[in-house]
C-alpha cells in the first residue's frame, strides 16, 4: 500500500492550475532529482515519519502485468505424486531441494507516451528506515551528461540515482537505487509479504545500496551531496566519490564532511565517521555546493554571514603521513556580507542562499523581504566583482564582499520591516505630530531587540533547476522563492536575462521588479490557498515543464517550469498560464465533475440517489379569489363607469363597491396634466389650490382653533 495519491485534485484559478496529492504521512521536506529516469519521468523525493518515497512523475506508462495460469489441481490429493510409508516414525521424509531464484526486475513501458493534458503518476516506492526524514539532499544541478557512458561517473548517473538522507536519530544515510521505477511485479513478490522488513531499506530488495555516516551528535540542520573525482595516479581512484555535508547545532555549531565511495565492490561494512570536522562560533542553518567546483561549499550562518569553505584547499601545511584523497582540514575562502538592519546595528537574518550562474554567483534572500546577488566570479560587468574575482583566482583566503549587484524587495513584503521604515515610507511629505502613541512606536522601532526578534521568526528558502539546453547555448536556469508563508512565493522564470534586465534599470533595482517581459522580471504566484486547502507552506520546489516541447510559450503567460509547494500534509504542483494546456485541463476537470467514479471502477459505498419518479417542480396559487370564480384578464373586457360592472361578449361580473381611500387628487392631477389648451390665459395657482383643497383645510383649522388663542387675518393688498 502506498502513501501517495495518484489521482490529484485538480482546481483551475484565474492565472494558474493546481494539482494537489493528499499524502497520508506529515511531509517533512521534498527535492527533485535533477536527472530524469530512461523512460522520460521526472523524479520527486520526500522524507516523513518513517523514511523516504520516491515518486516517477510522466514519462512512458509501465504495462500491467499479465495474470499467469494457475496450475491445474488434481481432484483427489496434490499434483505432486507422494507416497506413504508407515511405521517409519524414527526416520524423517527427505525434504525437496529448495533453489533461491534472485529476482530480476525487467519493467517494460508502453511504445508510445500517450496524449495527457498533465502528467500521470507513473510509480511510486516506500524506501522503510524505521525512523522520521528531516531532509533529503541530492546534487544541486546535473554536472554531468548520463547519457556519456564513456567514464565511471557517468555509467554511474545513468542508472543510479544517489542522494542523501538525515534522520531524527542523527544518523545521516547515502542511498543509492535505480533510475528505471519497479514493475508492478516487483511490488507484488510473495518474499515481501513475510514480514514488516522484508522490504525495509538496505535489504536489497529493491536494488538499491544504504551506507550509513555516523559522528553526529544532533540531528542535520543542512545536509549537502557532490559528485567527486579525486586527483590520483591510483587507478582504483578513479570511480566516482561522494561527499557529503552536514551542519547541526552541536556544541556551537558544527560542520562535518564525509567522504563515501559509490563502488558497489568498495561497499563499506561499518558506518563511515568524518574525514573534517569543523567546530564554528555560530550553527550554520543551511549548507550547498558549487555545481561547477564540487569541492566548494555555501555555508550560511543567518545572524553572520553566507560563507564560501573549500574541502579540497587546505589551511594548514600538507602532511606526508596522511591517508586519503582530501585533506583533513579545509579553508574558509570568501566571507560574504548582508546589510544592515537600519537604524539597528544587527546585520538582516538571511533566510537562504543558492549558488546560480553555474557557480560564479550567489543569489541571497533576508528576512525583511530583500533579495541581492553576490557576483563573487564577476559574471556581469562590475568592478568589486572582478577584483574579487581575481583574488580568488591568486588564492586568497578570508576575502569578504558586501555589496550587491542587483538588489531589492518582494512586494508586499513591507509589514516585515521595522516600524520606522514602514512610517517614512506612508508619510512621505507629511507632518506627523508626535503623540504618546508615535512616541511608543518610535521607541519600538528604536530597539534593536524588537525589530531582531520580528525578523527572526520569518521563514523561507530558495531552490533552483537547470533548464533543458537548446542547442549550443549555454544552459539557463530558473529560480524559486519564498517568504513568510504561501502570500510570497515568487518565480524568476530565466535568471540571466533577470540580472541583465535589472542592471539596465540603473541604481533602481528593485523598481518594476514584476513588470516587463515574463523571461526578464519576477513572476509573483496568487490563489496557492486553492491547493493548500487550509495547510500552511513549508517549502517550495521547482520541477521541469510538463509540456512536451520542454518549455512553455510566453504569450500563453506560462513558465518553464512547474512549482512544487509544500504542504504538511500535501504535494501541491502549481503551472501557470491561463491559456494553452490549461484549456485541456479545464475540460478534464468538467467531465470528471459529470460521474461518481472513472470507468470501470466499482465502489462499496452507501450512495443515495433519491426517488426519480417524485416530482421536483412544485406549483402554488397565491390568488384570493375563491374557487370556481370565473375570471378573465382586464385587457379582454371592457368597464362601464356608470354601473362598476365589466361587460363581455359572454358574462356580466358584479364587482363591490369600495370606498375611496388614499391620494383622490391624483386622478384629477393626471387629467389636468393631460389638457393640451393654452393655459396662459388660466390662474394656474389657484387651480392647483382647489385641486388639492388646501383652502378648504385652512379654514377648518382657523374655524376649529380655541377661544384662548387669538385670530389674526391679514387685509390684502
Amino acid at each position: 500500500m502506498t502513501s501517495f495519491t495518484t489521482t490529484p485534485r485538480i482546481r483551475r484559478t484565474g492565472q494558474n492550475t493546481h494539482f494537489t496529492y493528499n499524502l497520508s504521512r506529515r511531509v517533512n521536506d521534498v527535492q527533485t532529482y535533477p536527472i530524469q529516469s530512461p523512460q522520460g519521468a521526472t523524479i520527486l523525493l520526500y522524507g516523513h515519519e518513517n523514511g523516504v518515497t520516491i515518486v516517477w512523475r510522466g514519462g512512458r506508462r509501465l504495462k500491467r502485468q499479465k495474470k499467469s495460469p494457475e496450475p491445474e489441481k488434481k481432484q483427489n490429493g496434490t499434483s505432486d505424486d507422494a507416497v506413504m510409508v508407515i511405521d517409519s516414525d524414527d526416520e524423517q521424509p527427505p525434504a525437496k531441494a529448495q533453489t533461491v531464484h534472485k529476482f530480476e526486475d525487467k519493467p517494460e513501458f508502453e511504445d508510445e507516451d500517450e496524449e495527457v493534458p498533465y502528467p500521470e503518476i507513473v510509480q511510486t516506492l516506500d524506501l522503510t528506515l524505521g525512523t522520521a526524514v528531516l531532509h533529503v539532499a541530492v546534487m544541486s544541478m546535473a554536472p554531468y551528461n548520463p547519457q556519456d557512458r564513456q567514464n565511471a561517473t557517468g555509467a554511474l548517473l545513468s542508472d543510479k540515482m544517489v542522494f542523501a538522507v538525515s534522520c531524527v536519530t542523527n544518523d545521516v544515510y547515502v542511498i543509492t537505487l535505480p533510475l528505471t521505477p519497479p514493475s508492478f511485479e516487483s511490488k507484488a513478490r510473495e518474499e515481501l509479504r513475510a514480514g514488516l522488513l522484508a522490504g525495509q531499506a538496505g535489504s536489497g530488495a529493491w536494488g538499491e545500496s544504504l551506507v550509513l555516516l555516523s559522528g553526529q551528535r544532533r540531528y542535520s540542520d543542512g545536509l549537502a551531496i557532490s559528485l567527486v573525482q579525486p586527483k590520483s595516479s591510483d587507478p582504483d581512484s578513479k570511480a566516482p566519490r561522494a561527499v557529503v555535508a552536514s551542519c547541526s547545532r552541536q556544541a556551537s555549531g558544527t560542520l562535518m564532511l564525509w567522504d563515501v565511495p559509490l563502488d558497489p565492490k568498495a561497499r563499506p561494512e561499518r558506518a563511515i565517521e568524518p574525514f573534517q570536522t569543523e567546530y564554528l562560533p555560530q550553527p550554520l542553518s543551511n549548507v550547498s555546493f558549487n555545481p561547477s567546483h564540487p569541492t566548494q561549499l555555501l555555508t550560511i550562518s543567518p545572524y553572520q554571514a553566507a560563507r564560501i569553505y573549500d574541502f579540497a584547499v587546505s589551511s594548514v601545511p600538507p602532511d606526508p603521513e596522511a591517508i586519503g584523497p582530501f585533506p583533513p582540514q579545509g579553508s574558509w575562502l570568501l566571507s560574504l556580507y548582508q546589510p544592515f538592519a537600519r537604524p539597528t546595528s544587527s546585520r538582516k537574518p538571511i533566510l537562504d542562499a543558492v549558488w546560480i550562474s553555474h557557480g560564479r554567483a550567489i543569489f541571497a534572500l533576508l528576512a525583511d523581504g530583500m533579495w541581492g546577488v553576490w557576483d563573487v566570479d564577476g559574471v556581469r560587468s562590475s568592478s568589486g566583482g572582478a577584483a574579487m574575482s581575481s583574488k580568488l583566482a591568486h588564492g586568497l583566503k578570508g576575502a569578504a564582499l558586501t555589496t550587491f549587484s542587483i538588489s531589492g524587495y518582494i512586494e508586499g513584503t513591507g509589514s516585515l520591516r521595522s516600524v520606522a521604515t514602514q512610517q517614512k515610507e506612508n508619510h512621505t511629505g507629511e507632518f506627523a505630530p508626535m503623540t504618546p502613541h508615535t512616541r511608543r512606536q518610535a521607541t519600538a522601532s528604536l530597539s534593536s531587540t524588537t525589530t531582531f526578534d520580528r525578523l527572526a521568526a520569518v521563514r523561507g528558502g530558495i531552490r533552483t533547476i537547470a533548464l533543458p539546453p537548446r542547442g549550443k547555448a549555454l544552459q539557463e536556469e530558473s529560480l524559486v522563492l519564498w517568504v513568510g508563508g504561501l502570500e510570497h512565493v515568487c518565480v524568476i522564470p530565466i535568471v540571466s536575462r533577470f540580472w541583465d534586465s535589472q542592471l539596465r534599470k540603473g541604481s533602481g533595482g528593485g523598481v518594476n521588479l514584476f513588470s516587463g517581459a515574463q523571461p526578464t522580471r519576477m513572476v509573483k504566484l496568487a490563489d496557492l490557498s486553492t491547493g493548500l486547502l487550509g495547510e500552511r507552506c513549508c517549502g517550495v520546489g521547482l520541477a521541469p515543464a510538463s509540456f512536451k516541447s520542454g518549455t512553455s510559450s510566453e504569450e500563453d503567460g506560462g513558465l518553464p517550469v512547474d512549482v512544487l509547494i509544500q504542504g504538511e500534509s500535501r504535494l501541491i504542483i502549481v503551472r501557470q498560464g491561463e491559456d494553452g494546456p490549461g484549456k485541456k485541463i479545464a475540460k478534464l476537470v468538467d467531465s470528471r465533475r459529470r460521474r461518481l467514479f472513472s470507468e470501470g471502477e466499482r465502489s462499496d459505498a452507501i450512495i443515495v440517489h433519491g426517488n426519480p419518479e417524485r416530482t421536483t417542480s412544485f406549483s402554488f396559487n397565491l390568488s384570493t379569489s375563491k374557487p370556481g370564480t370565473l375570471r378573465r384578464k382586464p385587457s379582454q373586457s371592457k368597464k362601464d363607469d356608470s354601473t362598476g360592472q365589466f361587460r363581455g361578449s359572454d358574462y356580466t361580473l358584479q364587482l363591490p363597491n369600495r370606498s375611496r381611500v388614499g391620494f383622490d387628487f391624483m386622478s384629477d392631477l393626471n387629467a389636468a396634466a393631460d389638457v393640451k389648451d393654452d393655459v396662459t390665459a388660466r390662474n394656474v395657482e389657484a387651480e392647483m389650490l382647489d385641486i388639492m383643497e388646501i383652502d378648504q383645510v385652512l379654514d377648518n383649522m382657523t374655524d376649529s382653533r380655541g377661544s384662548r388663542r387669538k385670530k389674526v387675518f391679514f387685509e390684502e393688498d
